[in-house]
């Protein structure tokens, strides 16, 4: 076992190598360029949504409001007419892009203080690299990863984003595991 708090500065390390490689996968022309496409007639929607003020939050349309109500005929021709979405609604106005990337930035520590936290627990001080790296890039990979394949099964995001998005937390879970395996106390 290795003691957590000789785990800082590999913690520390990790949560930055991974904010800056996230900020050139987010940043440079690679994968994700095609996430979002735009409506078929963006000003028309943002005229006939924006005229219903919906305040900020996630919605779904159609809505029922029970389990009977969902098998009714009157729900079950909403739902074959359509539109059937699950909004996010953001406030109006650019996003505070330094409180996303602070609170980025405070997952990844998260992550990598959890992701130390169980590798302390299996390695002694002195482990080989490879070992540090698959125990800390492992738990970090679920960490970065799982919840977006949950999306697709329950909210119907896209498979293919899904695994363009867990292509972005291998390659963080690796950085992390290397940090982690380069910095791993040594035997006194």
């Amino acid at each position: 076992m290795t003691e957590l708090s000789a785990l800082w500065l590999p913690i520390l390390l990790a949560a930055v190598f991974v904010f800056v490689v996230s900020a050139v996968i987010q940043m440079g022309p690679f994968w994700h360029r095609s996430d979002f496409p735009a409506l078929p007639d963006e000003n028309k929607a943002r005229a006939t949504i924006g005229a219903l003020q919906v305040p900020p939050g996630e919605y779904m349309l159609p809505r029922c409001s029970s389990m009977n109500e969902m098998r009714s005929p009157e729900f079950l021709q909403k739902m074959t007419e359509g539109p059937v979405w699950q909004i996010i609604v953001r406030p109006n106005g650019l996003p505070n892009m330094g409180k996303s990337l602070l609170q980025w930035f405070v997952l990844a520590l998260l992550i990598a203080l959890f992701a130390g936290y169980l590798t302390s627990h299996a390695l002694p001080p002195g482990a080989h690299y490879m070992a540090v790296f698959r125990f800390v890039a492992t738990s970090a990979f679920m960490a970065f990863t799982m919840g977006f394949f949950i999306d697709s099964i329950w909210y119907g995001r896209s498979w293919a984003l899904s695994f363009k998005l867990a292509l972005d937390g291998l390659i963080y879970a690796c950085v992390m595991g290397g940090a982690f395996g380069w910095l791993w106390p040594k035997l006194v």
